[in-house]
């Protein structure tokens, strides 16, 4: 490896650095919006569920490669604050589903509306195309990274 890739890499992961923090505060932000209990955590819960549900709680930790005893807690915070539903699953009668309540997908939508919106106007400099080869260059990372 060159110095000057050395260089570039280490830029890199200072960029990526950056950019987990934010993602972290724009996560905190976006639970707060939905309700002021919310905690983070179970606001990526809470979105899983409502574009993958309704769905098992050990789906859901086998996805967020959590404890089921810490997914419990979670739905049932979620479910104190009225944003999730548990229905026996019609296939096995020892099993819940949960899904997202109305309201949780109505402020969800909200919320991520409002967010697109501010996105959108923070990137307004930003050409069609040069959105495009960015977003085409960070699914091209996360591919390789994967793999």
């Amino acid at each position: 490896m060159t110095a000057e890739r050395a260089r570039t890499l280490l830029r890199l992961e200072e960029e990526f650095g950056v950019l987990i923090r934010r993602i972290r505060r724009v996560i905190a932000e976006r639970a707060e919006a939905v309700h002021p209990e919310l905690q983070s955590a179970s606001y990526l819960l809470l979105a899983y569920i409502a574009e993958h549900g309704p769905v098992r709680a050990s789906l859901i930790a086998e996805k967020f490669q959590i404890d089921k005893g810490a997914v419990s807690r979670q739905l049932q915070h979620l479910m104190e604050l009225g944003l999730v539903d548990k229905v026996v699953d019609p296939a096995d009668g020892r099993a819940h589903l949960i899904s997202a309540s109305e309201e949780a997908r109505r402020r969800l939508d909200e919320v991520v509306t409002q967010r697109r919106r501010w996105l959108d106007e923070r990137l307004k400099d930003w050409s069609a195309d040069e959105l495009e080869a960015f977003t085409s260059e960070l699914a091209r990372y996360n591919a390789t990274l994967e793999s």
